[in-house]
């Protein structure tokens, strides 16, 4: 019922600043209060089409050896009907089904039971009790940063498991791999379904709930900022990197004892596409205090963008390098895979480097040295939804002056690597590396129109002096 009441108030405000001339304040942080008919068609092409196309990626490989093609001339030529993709394709079971609950299960012990004990005996490793950044309405929340902690937990299970107690076998994952992701489109939906609800009448903080009067963009966009069950358990932290993140290297894992189990040995790719996404997803959770003041965290808004897409396409397509490797294994040349390797690792350099030249800055407030020299910034303000007025400095100096968005840069350098360890024959292992290179794309322009709103001339003078987002010289 807060809800409700915000609702009306915001829209009171927006009248009220129309009826002045000014800007409402609410339009300079965070997404969009009016929907465009571009987004509204784009939003209604991804709830109905998302799900049909992990799918189509997963059978492709069950039935096609990872051919993105042959179904479709099979469906063409009336050599096979949709029916007859379907009849072979599993559905879901109950072992399946028991298996995705304890994981679930495990990993919301793992996140709320368990206070963090790394940072205690790990140099530099920042974790326990953490601030989240200010949100629109002015609130701070806090975290138990525990991520490292419950990957660590959970991989030694794994090992243990896989070479001393042998409960289940390392390919579980595997053999279950479409059945689970039925699962994990159930739980997706449920808890986008469940947001929805909540954000209407039991939202966290009412303040931080934005409705567009479209239900659809509502839905898919999120209505609450930080929806949370108690003081610890948050939507965004917890789905974003447990169980989707956690379940990453796993699933890597479970992929290499498939090839392991079927060829008699592990491809130098798999390996490559394991210690390359293994070091990803570990340096996610070293510096998940970090991932507190990312766009994901501080702007937006968690709806079925964040929950399905966190328990479903994450987990499923962000893998699918290890998945074609199981089909179609690759024995790479040394030549081949010193070069990925070598391109893996620059990217992922370059990546961490420039996110920490930003965490530096940022928790010195500009008295740090950006490559041996003071760093040269902007000063900048920008005003909350109560009406505060805050200051802020963009910096322009290290990687930070060559592009104003360098940490994507590295990472779209290290999502080819990952593809290009499968070798040349599919463009099924290389859909990672066209989705990062649209998804960030994207970011880049959401991200900038954001801050333009949000800092207005103050922005203007920003890109005046670093001009270019990705690519110096060139985008």
């Amino acid at each position: 019922m807060a809800a409700h009441q915000e609702k009306k108030l915001a829209e009171e405000r927006k009248h009220q600043n129309m009826k002045n001339g000014t800007k409402a304040p609410q339009g300079q942080w965070g997404r969009a209060w009016e929907v465009d008919w571009f987004s509204l068609a784009s939003i209604l092409f991804l709830l109905m089409f998302a799900p049909l196309i992990v799918y189509y990626f997963i059978m492709s490989c069950a039935q096609y050896q990872c051919s993105l093609t042959d179904p479709l001339l099979d469906l063409l030529t009336g050599n096979k009907h949709l029916s007859d993709i379907w009849n072979r394709t599993p559905m879901l079971t109950y072992w399946a089904a028991g298996i995705y609950s304890l994981w679930v299960t495990f990993q919301v012990i793992l996140y709320m039971s368990i206070p963090d004990f790394c940072h205690k005996f790990l140099p530099g490793y920042v974790g326990g009790v953490q601030e989240g950044a200010v949100t629109p309405a002015g609130a701070v929340n806090k975290y138990e940063i525990n991520g490292l902690q419950a990957w660590i937990i959970t991989h030694m299970l794994w090992f243990a498991n896989a070479f001393c107690l042998h409960f289940f076998s390392p390919t579980i994952i595997f053999d279950n791999w479409i059945p689970l992701l039925w699962c994990a489109n159930i739980l997706g939906y449920a808890v986008s379904t469940f947001a929805m609800i909540k954000g209407y009448f039991f939202p966290t903080n009412a303040k931080d709930c934005k409705f567009t009067g479209n239900f659809f963009y509502d839905y898919m966009m999120g209505i609450e900022f930080n929806p949370r069950i108690g003081k610890w358990f948050d939507f965004k932290l917890f789905f974003n990197g447990r169980p989707g993140i956690v379940a990453w290297t796993l699933i890597n894992l479970s992929f290499a004892a498939k090839q392991q189990e079927l060829y008699g040995e592990v491809t130098n790719s798999m390996i490559l596409v394991n210690v390359l996404q293994g070091i990803y997803v570990l340096d996610f959770f070293w510096n998940e205090a970090w991932y507190l003041k990312t766009i994901d965290i501080c702007h937006d808004h968690f709806g079925w963008y964040l929950g399905w897409g966190d328990c479903v396409w994450l987990p499923y397509l962000y893998t699918l390098q290890g998945l074609y490797l199981v089909y179609n294994p690759v024995h790479l040349c040394t030549a081949h895979a010193v070069g990925v390797l070598i391109l893996g690792l620059l990217g992922y350099y370059i990546f961490r480097v420039t996110n920490h030249q930003k965490d530096l800055f940022r928790r010195t407030d500009g008295n740090c040295r950006i490559w041996g020299k003071r760093p040269e910034y902007i000063e900048c303000s920008y005003m909350s939804v109560d009406g505060t007025k805050y200051y802020s400095k963009l910096m322009t100096s290290g990687f930070w002056g060559w592009a104003r968005h360098f940490n994507y840069t590295g990472d779209l350098m290290g999502s080819l690597a990952y593809c290009l360890a499968c070798g040349f024959e599919h463009i099924l292992p290389y859909f990672y590396i066209i989705y990062m290179t649209i998804l960030l794309t994207h970011r880049c322009i959401r991200d900038e129109h954001r801050c333009s709103s949000k800092y207005g001339k103050d922005w203007k003078r920003y890109t005046a002096v670093v001009p270019y987002r990705l690519l110096p010289g060139i985008f």
